[in-house]
């Protein structure tokens, strides 16, 4: 017990966190600068700003992202990561094609819809002329949840339930339709949807995609 304790001493007076409290300590730092960005916008948050938050040295905040661009994109990379995550887990679900659909379109707007993401959205618009990076950080984590959706009616059109010359271009308009309306009525274009709404959208999106890409397949 003793060689422990002054093992933890030593770790402690050489200024060597642990790996779970740095770990810790990056998501403390990402969760702040979260906050901040989506609540501030990227040109109000400041270094200073995001190290007060988690009670941290900026020298601290050095040890662990180069500038404040290189933040914002571990911000935006994580937020899209914890999304795509329950997303992808819906395809894994047993279940008929439509079945599948209609939970994946429920995942993606329970995403898109969040204020998280919404935020999110309209802050990647506001800075994409001056970080371009971002958006292609965002094209790239989206076209993961595309792939998984095209691999899927691949699968189908391979079976003969479906007739689709490129599954990847069908699973992209997919995600359009299931997105388009609700997402641009929640930033304000027009009232928000209601669940009841929302149930509606998703059952006549995905019985029109599935009505177009079967064409005269029975």
């Amino acid at each position: 017990m003793t060689v422990t304790g002054e093992t933890g001493a030593a770790a402690r007076r050489s200024g060597r966190p642990t790996r779970e409290a740095a770990t810790e300590l990056g998501e403390r730092i990402l969760t702040a600068a979260t906050t901040l960005f989506l609540s501030q916008g990227f040109g109000a948050t400041s270094i200073e700003g995001v190290a007060a938050a988690c009670g941290i040295s900026k020298r601290t905040f050095y040890h662990r992202f180069r500038d404040k661009p290189d933040l914002f994109r571990a911000v935006v990379r994580r937020m899209i990561e914890q999304w795509v995550t329950p997303f992808e887990a819906q395809l894994h679900e047993p279940g008929a094609l439509e079945a599948t659909l209609h939970r994946v379109a429920h995942q993606i707007l329970a995403a898109a819809l969040s204020p998280e993401a919404l935020s999110l959205y309209r802050l990647l618009i506001t800075e994409a002329p001056r970080f371009p990076e971002l958006a292609r950080i965002t094209a790239e984590q989206s076209a993961s949840g595309g792939r998984r959706i095209a691999q899927l009616l691949e699968r189908e059109a391979r079976a003969g339930h479906l007739r689709l010359d490129d599954p990847g271009f069908a699973a992209e308009q997919f995600i359009n339709m299931v997105l388009a309306a609700p997402r641009r009525r929640a930033l304000g274009l027009g009232p928000a949807m209601t669940d009841a709404e929302i149930e509606r959208w998703i059952a006549r999106t995905v019985t029109l995609f599935l009505a177009g890409s079967r064409g005269a397949v029975t």
